[in-house]
């Protein structure tokens, strides 16, 4: 990951993002010293919720496991017919 000061993002702002729909490596702006901002592609990001949602669904599952809140396959398709009817 590239790493760039604000006043960089500032003066060079078109040819940043343009970097960044070429490589899709996200670049982190930082001011003061401190990390401020991540820019990604716009691309990229529309796709993060979806990937998001799908990661807290296995982990919800994965929860579930340790719980002990399982079902057979044969429960899980009968289920699985009354919800999609």
């Amino acid at each position: 990951m590239r790493t760039e000061l604000v006043t960089t993002l500032k003066r060079k702002a078109t040819k940043i993002i343009a970097e960044l729909e070429a490589h899709e490596d996200p670049v982190l702006t930082t001011q003061h010293g401190k990390p401020a901002a991540h820019l990604v592609a716009a691309e990229k990001y529309d796709s993060l919720p979806k990937r998001l949602a799908i990661l807290e669904g296995i982990a919800r599952g994965e929860r579930a496991i340790e719980d002990g809140r399982v079902v057979s396959h044969a429960e899980a398709k009968k289920r699985m017919a009354r919800w999609l009817s």
